[in-house]
């Protein structure tokens, strides 16, 4: 099962497996405060991306569409975050304020629609 969360909110043991997906570092959060199990940079979106989508809802569909381009160039950067979730939970973690228009939510809409080819 993967869950998403603002890496800001406490963490707490339904949380399972704790995986940022993120490029950069959350602004102000400290290391030790994040309990962090993994940081997979290599799953978020490119820089390039990234800096276009600017977190614009206007372009939310062509981002998903992009970045999901990119995930598929590259299955060893997410076919971590399924083995994960065949084992137990696996809690995404992003840092936007924008809870509905972020990389993970597009991150795991591609997880659940590749979770049966993987």
């Amino acid at each position: 099962m993967i869950e998403i969360k603002r890496v800001y909110e406490p963490a707490t043991p339904e949380d399972g497996v704790r995986i940022l997906a993120e490029r950069l570092w959350p602004r102000g959060m400290k290391k030790e405060d994040a309990k962090l199990d993994h940081w997979f940079k290599d799953v978020a979106p490119s820089t390039e991306l990234r800096k276009w989508f600017s977190h614009d809802p206007a372009k939310w569909s062509e981002f998903q569409e992009r970045y999901w381009a990119e995930l598929d160039q590259h299955p060893e950067a997410w076919g971590l975050i399924l083995d994960a979730a065949k084992k137990g939970k696996v809690t995404l973690l992003f840092s936007s304020h924008d809870v509905d228009h972020n990389n993970v939510v597009a991150l795991k809409s591609y997880l659940k629609e590749h979770s049966s080819k993987h």
